[in-house]
């Protein structure tokens, strides 16, 4: 499995559940990676999109922990184990975590490479994401050069589980 996230210098991903910074390019990275893929999410994540819908060209998975909880064209999973008996229909190189902070942390264990956008700015914040570059068992495989954005300078990494 894979994970998709745009973190800051801190590892920051979001405010008042948004993200810190829209970036046309990342945004374009995220649509061209994920588009046909399964994208797993947690329901606030899943509401912080246009009218709480669904990502289209992708199989959306929503993990809640609300039994009554139901979206048009989602699956619906209500535990960690459950998503993951789900996605084992699918390609695991196909299948994506996509957040919000929770989910992150719930999937990592389970996910070999992660695709992340590292903005060089503090941003003020109220989640996070793990600091991959502390964990020894994570290295970065691949990155851009850096690119700028009106003036935050950012650049794509790919980081993989070590054997």
């Amino acid at each position: 499995m894979n994970i998709i996230v745009a973190v800051d210098k801190n590892w920051a991903i979001g405010k008042n559940n948004k993200l810190l910074v829209s970036i046309p390019s990342d945004m374009k990275f995220f649509r061209s990676t994920t588009t046909g893929k399964v994208v797993v999410m947690g329901r606030k994540t899943l509401e912080s999109f246009p009218n709480g819908l669904p990502l289209k060209n992708r199989t959306n998975i929503v993990l809640t922990s609300n039994p009554d909880y139901q979206v048009k064209d989602a699956i619906v999973c209500h535990t960690v184990e459950e998503v993951l008996e789900k996605v084992k229909e699918y390609n695991s190189e196909d299948v994506y975590v996509i957040g919000g902070d929770s989910v992150y942390r719930q999937f990592l264990p389970y996910c070999e490479v992660a695709h992340v956008t590292k903005i060089d700015h503090a941003f003020e914040a109220d989640a996070w994401f793990p600091d991959l570059d502390k964990m020894p068992e994570w290295k970065v495989t691949a990155d851009s050069d850096e690119q700028t954005y009106f003036d935050l300078e950012f650049q794509f990494l790919k980081y993989e589980r070590k054997a």
